[in-house]
Parts: C-alpha cells; structure tokens; sequence
C-alpha cells in the first residue's frame, strides 16, 4: 500500500483509543453498565491497554507515556489538561489524514476514466469489513475470491469477483477468513493494479488485472 499503509492503519486504532467520555457522569455510567451486566471495567480497560500498548507507546507523543505504563490512561476519567493535550494531538493526526485522503482521491480522479468499470465499482462500492471465504486459480491468469459481504456496507451477501488478464498476484499465506479492510488501485498498461489491506493478521493483497466481474452468489442478507 502506498497511502493506506500497516502504519496508517495502527495510528487509527491508536486515534480510535484516545476518545474519552465526554464527561466523567458518561465515565461512571459506563462503569456502572459494565457492572450491572456481570463485567470487569478494570479487566477490560487493561486487555485493550496491553493489546495497542506497543502501537500507543510508538505514535503518542512522550507526555502520555507515564499514563501508559501505569494503566491509568483508560482506566481514569481524564483530567481536563489529559483531555486538552488528547484533543491536540486527534486535531492534528485529523489534518494529516485529511491531506493523505484528499492526494490519493486526486490520484484516483486523474485515472478514474481510465479503469474498466467494475475496477470503479470496488472502489466506490467499498468492500471494508467483508470477509474472504476462499480464492482460486481456475485458469491461466485468472483469480476468483468469494468474499461474505453479510458485515460490510455494500451487497450484504456472499459475492464473487472474478479477476481476468492477470498478470502479477502476491497474496498472504493464509487469505481464508481475512476481512478485506481497505483499498488502492492505480492504473496500469492494459489495466489496473488492486492493493488491499486485510487484516487478521494485518496483510496485503495485490492483484494486476486486465478486467474484474462480480456475481452476486446469494440474495442480501438484510431481505432474509
């Protein structure tokens, strides 16, 4: 990937993290939900604590590096100077994205009328949160991937896209059962090049394709 990269993708989470309750009433409303349902806030703050501890620790700036180490950063309501400092740095991580957001959008305009329609339609129909269910070569430059779309914003079915005129695939060892988060494309000489960011584990998947079809296999979940 060259815009939606493994490190773009941990500082998101890390953003992800750094929102607070509003006020410390919504703080103790939580803990008190957590309780009422037989659940540990303490446990539970701590768990996703240790799980970004690494990915904290690398793209926080030094002042809330204290607050990481000694677990109080989400397990505390925040004082108003921790909640002052938490908003500059989501202002300015906001900002950076939006100019890495709005250059690729450029990029993916000026090729735009160059890609075959289907290219367009996984692009703009966005496939994030789809999980893989199988791939395969059934010919010579060939790919088909089955995704279930049943958790994604689009189809909500099981879909199947057919690559054709492939001439450059580089998969993860393992592609079953991934979720499909992100995507790239650019164009290429007879075609295009897909970039995918996957996750579990944090993969990429890149396809260079002369042409892509989807077939519906099932009908929307959302009409069962």
């Amino acid at each position: 990937m060259k815009f939606y990269t493994y490190s773009w993708y941990e500082e998101m989470q890390v953003r992800g993290f750094m929102v607070f309750p509003e006020t410390e009433q919504d703080w103790l409303e939580d803990v008190a939900w957590h309780a009422a349902e037989g659940l540990s806030y303490k446990e539970r703050t701590r768990d996703f604590l240790e799980y970004l501890k690494t990915d904290l620790l690398k793209y926080l700036p030094e002042y809330f590096h204290p607050s990481i180490h000694d677990g109080t950063i989400n397990s505390t309501y925040p004082e108003p100077e921790f909640k002052e400092q938490a908003q500059q740095w989501r202002s300015e991580y906001e900002a950076r994205m939006k100019v890495l957001d709005d250059e690729y959008y450029r990029r993916y305009l000026s090729i735009k009328d160059s890609l075959p329609v289907h290219a367009v339609q996984l692009v703009e129909k966005s496939l994030h949160d789809s999980r893989v269910i199988s791939y395969a070569v059934p010919a010579e430059e060939v790919v088909e991937i089955i995704l279930d779309c049943s958790g994604a914003m689009h189809y909500q079915c099981d879909i199947r896209l057919t690559f054709t005129g492939v001439t450059g695939l580089e998969l993860p060892e393992r592609l079953n059962r991934m979720v499909w988060l992100y995507t790239e494309i650019y164009a290429v000489e007879q075609g295009f090049e897909l970039r995918v960011l996957l996750d579990s584990p944090l993969s990429e998947l890149r396809i260079t394709a002369q042409d892509v079809s989807f077939e519906m296999l099932s009908e929307p979940k959302y009409n069962e």
